[in-house]
């Protein structure tokens, strides 16, 4: 079997990828292992974050550092165990989140993230999945009047963004969502951010680009991107039916992209940020008709179509240890505070790992000392944000089109 280029990785990443490719004139093979739409593409909290114009950096402020260093914390948690593993990352995360470089990790991520929502909006349109998403925002919950106070200044210096929110007292917040408690314990005031989207089943949503792949005749294939060998003009993978060859190959693996850079000995310090998600049943004449960030807690409760969903923040433990779900239960504790949630509707809690660079952006364009072959990983908490956007990027560098931004801060060879 013969393409043009072989994508690796079915999840949101690589489907949008391949989607691009293809409405460049390319035949493409979509080669994942399993299923497309699972991975981390299914267990994020369903968010295509328009407003997220500033990443997530390491915290600066001693007194948060010492918090989290008491692993007592629902938004973040390490496993003492892990901690020499994820050491290098983590100093390399929190020198790259000085305040010099989170203003240039802004300024790269933010034309990917000022796209999102348009470029999800084309191809939700093109896929049929119009009824997945909702066009109504996020809300950003405090309990804490002194952390309120400040996320309202700290919007008000968003506003060069041009992104539109509404600031919130307990009675505006109750009318919206009215089986949150509010008052005493509860929420004193809320920030709703209103230009971004959210994805009621985004697992879903990703075989929903899928089958548009494959209805305008691209090809999705099982195997293993472990088999990946050769070399341009040349590169092949082994599927169940058979080999696939192709001049041009896309790593777009997300948590497990690694398997193959550094096979092929490239040094990007790729680290990952694990992390938990469970549905709920809500009693009846209970509602969410908003997702919901717990900005104290570091957990979101998201209405999807399994329930509601709660993801936890981060956990810092080796990609591979065995789940440990106390994080969740943290979570779970203080969110049924705010919301009665029923009984879980899954036996065991779903287990994710999201792809980070310690510089807070992907890779997207060559890898730069092999001639066909292209990474788009890295995504971080963003993946489903700006999954097509990063998707065209790497389409236009592939086939020589000129990109709709600037590829240089993305670039594979910026890490020494």
């Amino acid at each position: 079997m013969k393409a043009d280029v072989i994508v690796l990785g079915a999840g949101i990443v690589g489907v949008s990828t391949a989607l691009h490719l293809q409405a460049l004139g390319r035949s493409v093979a979509l080669v994942d292992r399993g299923p497309p739409g699972g991975g981390t593409s299914y267990g994020n909290a369903g968010l295509i974050e328009r407003s997220s114009v500033v990443p997530y950096a390491f915290p600066r402020s001693l007194a948060t550092v010492l918090r989290y260093a008491l692993n007592r914390s629902s938004d973040v948690r390490y496993d003492l165990r892990d901690l020499l593993h994820v050491a290098p990352f983590l100093f390399r995360y929190w020198r790259q989140s000085s305040p010099g470089n989170l203003a240039i990790a802004t300024r790269a991520m933010l034309p990917l993230i000022e796209a999102s929502v348009a470029e999800h909006d084309a191809l939700i349109a093109a896929a049929g999945a119009d009824d997945l998403v909702r066009a109504d925002g996020w809300i950003a919950a405090f309990k804490s009047p002194h952390r309120f106070d400040a996320a309202v200044a700290e919007a008000a210096g968003l506003s060069p963004y041009g992104l539109r929110t509404a600031i919130l007292d307990p009675a505006a917040f109750a009318a919206l969502e009215p089986s949150v408690r509010t008052g005493s314990g509860g929420v004193c005031g809320a920030i709703h951010w209103l230009d971004p989207k959210t994805v009621t089943d985004p697992g879903e949503l990703t075989r929903r680009y899928v089958r548009l792949f494959e209805q305008r005749g691209g090809r999705v294939l099982l195997g293993d991107a472990a088999s990946l060998s050769g070399a341009a003009p040349r590169w092949s993978v082994t599927t169940e039916t058979g080999e696939i060859a192709a001049p041009d190959v896309v790593v777009a693996l997300g948590p497990q992209s690694a398997l193959l850079f550094r096979r092929f000995g490239y040094p990007i310090p790729l680290g990952i940020k694990r992390g938990y998600h469970r549905h709920y049943a809500l009693p009846g004449g209970v509602s969410l008709r908003h997702a919901m960030v717990d900005e104290e807690a570091g957990y979101v409760l998201a209405p999807m179509r399994q329930g509601v969903r709660l993801t936890t923040g981060i956990e810092f433990a080796h990609p591979d240890r065995p789940a440990d779900t106390r994080q969740l239960a943290r979570a779970e504790r203080l969110a049924r505070r705010l919301l009665p949630l029923g009984e879980p509707v899954e036996a065991t809690p779903w287990l994710g790992r999201r792809p980070c660079l310690p510089d807070m952006r992907p890779v997207i364009g060559a890898a730069h000392r092999h001639a066909g072959l292209w990474f788009n990983f890295g995504h971080a908490h963003h993946g489903l944000t700006i999954g097509p956007a990063s998707g065209r990027l790497l389409a236009e560098l592939v086939t020589g089109q000129a990109p709709f931004v600037d590829p240089a801060p993305y670039r594979s060879d910026r890490f020494r």
